[in-house]
Formats: C-alpha cells, structure tokens, sequence
C-alpha cells in the first residue's frame, strides 16, 4: 500500500526557516513527480512546489525564492526547505504523487500525506 508521511512541521517566528520531510512507502519517487501543497484555514489547497523525475522543479508565485525542493532517492524522501517564513505561509502542508501543472496551477493525484502543520509568529 502507497503511504506518505509528512513531519518537520512545527512553530516559527516570521523570517524564520524550516525543512519539511516526506516519506515514501510502497512506491519510488524515482516513478513519479512529487509536490507539495498546503491549505490555510478557510482558504483553498494551493500547490506549493513540485519536482519531477527530470527534477525540473515548480513553484508558487508566492514562495520562489524562498522556498527549496530538493529529493533523495535512496531515502525516498522529498524535502521542502522553507527560508524568510511568513505569516501567510501558516498552513497545514502535504506532500503527494504523482503532479500535474495545469494552467499554471499545480495539481496532486494520487497519493497524499495526512499533512504536517506550519504556524508562523508574527
């Protein structure tokens, strides 16, 4: 059975960094793009960052420059490095496989993760 398990999650003061961590089981990243997503109270899931098997990588307006995708493959992990944290990066943040970008919007298929939660202090 394909599993994803998200952790690095936690608290951060704004301008602050984390690394979240994503976990393959049942499957090899090596096989599929992979991404990362997160949703806010009240708002909608929003496609963070994705990497593919080419390792061309995708990110939200909203968090180039700030944010690293980066994969393992003899862990089968994918990691998102998160730098210059800001509020409105608050989220709960889930990995899944495999992506799609559609009109300019990234999209999990799949497989998701239950989710580690992000809470950044202004």
């Amino acid at each position: 059975e394909a599993q994803l398990v998200e952790s690095g999650g936690g608290l951060v003061q704004a301008g602050g960094s984390l690394r979240l961590s994503c976990v393959a089981s049942g499957f090899t990243f090596v096989d599929y793009s992979v991404g990362w997503f997160r949703q806010a109270p009240g708002k909608d899931l929003e496609g963070v960052s994705s990497i593919n098997t080419d390792g061309s990588t995708y990110y939200a307006d909203s968090v180039k420059g700030r944010f690293h995708i980066s994969t393992d493959n003899a862990k089968n992990t994918v990691y998102l490095q998160m730098n210059s944290l800001k509020p409105e990066d608050a989220a709960v943040y889930f990995c899944a496989a495999p992506t799609i970008i559609s009109g300019g919007a990234l999209f999990g298929l799949d497989y998701w993760g239950k989710g580690t939660p992000v809470t950044v202090s202004s």
